[in-house]
């Protein structure tokens, strides 16, 4: 039995599994990194925490796209229903009511957060699946796109705020509500796309809801919509 997705060549659903458990590790080290800065006891703690919780969720979503239960072409569709939309209240819920990692978050950087969406160059994956005829063109290149622009321009904003540049914080502010704005593009674009299919008949996004591409709509709008939330907090504390 083949567990991956058989609409694209196998090299680019492995080099895609590759690719998604990168930000597992980068979550972990700012944990740490903010649990360090923090001054809280046993900082790689939080970091295994927070790499454990991620792996049970890919886990956790993976299973469940092999029922079936994803593949459902509804709206709002049952991917956003199991998975984005828990992941972001779990996000709000421990950052807002956990003493800790509420000090964690509050202790990493402003750069550090503008450089975790350098890991938005994961988007090519949308571009990519897209030339085997995986996904509709409209919701590829509106997914696709946006996020490596936000990527590649995310590593040059991260070293302006880390140097304290003239009106950095204009800048990030620019940056960040740009970066934002896309994000909540592709997700409108993909609530478009799924009406359009149930309504015509045409080409949803069913196939992405297969493993293991199903981890990107599991997993980034929820954490991506959270961390560029944050920026705006941590920018908006700093003006006051």
């Amino acid at each position: 039995m083949n567990i991956l997705t058989p609409t694209v060549p196998q090299w680019v659903s492995i080099t895609f599994i590759f690719a998604i458990i990168i930000p597992i590790f980068v979550m972990g080290k700012m944990a740490k990194t903010g649990a360090i800065n923090s001054n809280l006891q046993s900082p790689k703690k939080y970091q295994y925490i927070l790499q454990g919780f991620l792996i049970l969720f890919f886990v956790y979503t993976s299973l469940m796209s092999f029922t079936g239960i994803f593949q459902e072409n509804t709206l709002p569709p049952k991917i956003f229903l199991f998975t984005t939309i828990p992941l972001f209240l779990f996000y709000n819920l421990i950052s807002s009511t956990n003493k800790n990692w509420k000090n964690i978050i509050h202790h990493i950087s402003l750069s550090t957060l503008i450089r975790f969406h350098i890991i938005r160059f994961i988007g090519v994956f949308f571009l990519i699946t897209y030339t085997y005829g995986a996904l509709p063109k409209y919701f590829a290149v509106a997914g696709g796109i946006g996020d490596i622009i936000a990527a590649i321009t995310a590593i040059f904003v991260a070293n302006y705020a880390k140097k304290n540049k003239p009106h950095f914080k204009k800048v990030v502010f620019v940056w960040n509500c740009i970066g934002f704005l896309d994000i909540l593009n592709v997700v409108a674009a993909g609530l478009i796309t799924t009406k359009i299919s149930i309504e015509t008949g045409s080409q949803g996004l069913t196939e992405i809801a297969n493993f293991p591409f199903c981890l990107i709509p599991a997993f980034a709008p929820a954490t991506i919509i959270f961390l560029h939330l944050t920026i705006f907090k941590k920018l908006w504390n700093q003006k006051t």
